[in-house]
């Protein structure tokens, strides 16, 4: 019987027969496609004998044979991998050794059981088992036995294709396309908001803690700016840099900031005029100050007024006014309130139609379960989706639920929400099993709160594996408007420019069923030709019931 070594050898040869004499030039596309997925899966068995042949050994003996400090000088000398490579492996070594029972001597089940079976089954490769159990392993503490397991199990049936929806009448049981290494990052994510749903609010704490703006010295004609902006604040810098570098609007006003004279016999007029430009806001600043130095100014200066009328003494009293603050977070602070502004700004260009406004999107019972603590008039600000967040108010017992940042992706209580809210406007989109049922129009161009709301069920360019968020897609008429497509929600999905523009000569194909978008790809992505309802456009409680069938 040949050794593992020759068995391993004569792959070797085989593939340097697939690399000699061009035999990979004259191909035709859809060759080239099928030899990208054969190396793939290749490529990933490659990795699992890496893992298991270090996860079998030793963990000290087994490198100080090969004369090795460790396991990762080890990784790096025989692989030829560098060190954060060796490192990434180590990981998943650590993760899928199974170490033996002294009792026994038997070994024990590793500490990702199913994970590491599809590893070695070439299902997964370092990449995607990193990327499934990172966000796992960062609260793995604070989960029970059962929620690990569980989590090991539908990680696993994602990574084997069980996660996307197909037709009814389909076997439930038959895999389907692999997802993406993002995708299991994302389902990852969402499990362990869910298990830990009281994780959330300490790192809100920690990161208002470390949030902060710095600018450097000046240098080369320049000032560096560093520091840590919290979830909703990039998120709003993010959507006014989309709105104002997008390649397809009408870009900065112009000439940009300027001065307006001041003073004079129409200066108040023209204040009020220019209330919402550049100017007006420096005047209106300056006017403010000047105002409140007046006040304090006429205070000081009539030792008879009656100081006592009204007054709050933690506020007149400076010394009893408590700001912890650090001048870094005072800036970033500022920052926040300059960004919030500025989106309102009437000079701001738009974004998809509208002002580049932060959209936080909250399940309907989260935000119930906060309003029960908060009036809804709390909730004055950015626009509210339905089935969004992953988290269940009723038994969070903690912050009350979640709600999601779509700009950062970021995984935030819904007091936080309420915090972005109150400056803006609140937008309800009904949704019934994953279907928006609130929005109707038959405007041949999709509305603002249209797209709006295809943003909040979709979430990102409706073609698997491609993450382009949908607030910087086209909205796609399904049924072509010219052939009596309405313009509505139900016929509408986000499209990145390069998938609506090959729409027609990709292979992807796209249908609307009971509200639900779904895709059917190209043989070589799904050999059984099947439709599928994207992961990200399922109702939000669908994974629950999977991991309650799974657990």
């Amino acid at each position: 019987m040949n050794s593992t070594a020759e068995l391993l050898n004569r792959v070797i040869t085989d593939l340097d027969a697939v690399l000699s004499d061009d035999a990979l030039a004259g191909l035709s596309d859809a060759e080239r496609i099928g030899v990208l997925v054969a190396a793939g899966a290749a490529f990933r068995r490659v990795e699992a004998v890496v893992v298991e042949t270090v996860a079998t050994g030793e963990m000290g003996d087994f490198p100080h044979s090969a004369g090795c400090r460790g396991e990762n000088e080890l990784l790096q000398r025989t692989v030829l991998v560098d060190a954060r490579g060796a490192t990434r492996v180590g990981k998943v070594i650590d993760r899928v050794r199974r170490d033996v029972s002294l009792v026994s001597g038997e070994r024990l089940p590793a500490r990702w059981p199913e994970l590491r079976t599809a590893l070695l089954d070439g299902v997964i490769g370092i990449d995607g088992f990193l990327a499934a159990t990172g966000p796992i392993e960062k609260v793995w503490d604070r989960l029970s036995v059962d929620q690990r397991l569980a989590a090991d199990v539908a990680l696993a049936g994602c990574a084997r294709g069980h996660g996307l929806k197909a037709d009814p009448d389909m076997d439930p049981d038959a895999p389907g396309p692999s997802p993406t290494t993002e995708d299991l990052k994302a389902l990852a994510e969402d499990l362990a908001s869910m298990f830990d749903p009281d994780g959330e609010e300490p790192k809100d704490e920690d990161a208002r803690r470390r949030r902060g703006v710095t600018i450097g010295r000046f240098k080369d004609g320049v000032h560096a700016i560093r520091g840590y902006l919290t979830p909703d604040v990039a998120a709003q810098f993010q959507l006014i840099m989309d709105a104002i570098l997008n390649p397809k609007g009408d870009g900065p006003p112009r000439p940009g900031v300027f001065f307006a004279p001041g003073g004079g016999a129409g200066s108040d007029a023209d204040a009020d005029a220019d209330a919402d430009s550049g100017a007006g806001a420096g005047a209106g600043a300056g006017a403010g100050a000047g105002a409140g130095a007046g006040a304090g100014a006429g205070a000081d200066a009539d030792p008879n007024s009656d100081t006592d009328a009204g007054e709050d003494p933690f506020n007149s009293d400076e010394r009893s006014v408590l700001d912890d603050r650090t001048a870094a977070q005072k800036r970033h602070d500022a920052l926040a309130a300059a960004l919030a502004i500025a989106a309102r700004h009437k000079d701001m260009p738009t974004l998809g139609g509208a002002s580049p406004v932060v959209v936080v999107t909250v399940d309907a019972t989260d935000l119930a379960h906060h309003a029960a603590q908060a009036t809804g008039a709390a909730f004055g600000g950015a626009a509210f989706g339905g089935a969004a967040a992953g988290g269940s108010g009723a038994g969070a017992g903690g912050n009350g639920g979640w709600a999601t940042i779509p700009g950062s992706g970021a995984h935030v209580p819904v007091s936080v929400a309420a915090q972005v809210a109150c400056s803006g406007a609140i937008q309800r989109v009904l949704m019934d099993e994953g279907r928006i049922i609130g929005i109707t129009t038959t405007d041949r161009i999709f509305t603002v709160h249209q797209r709006r709301a295809i943003i909040a069920r979709d979430k990102e360019c409706l073609i698997p594996g491609c993450h382009v968020p949908a607030s910087w897609c086209e909205i796609h008429h399904v049924t072509e408007h010219a052939r009596g497509g309405p313009t509505h929600t139900d016929n509408g999905v986000p499209l990145c420019w390069w998938h609506h523009r090959s729409l027609g000569t990709s292979g992807w194909e796209i249908r609307m069923s009971d509200g639900l978008p779904q895709v059917r790809g190209p043989a070589w992505w799904d050999p059984a030709q099947h439709w599928r309802t994207p992961k990200l456009s399922l109702p939000a409680d669908l994974p629950r019931k999977h991991l309650a069938r799974t657990g």
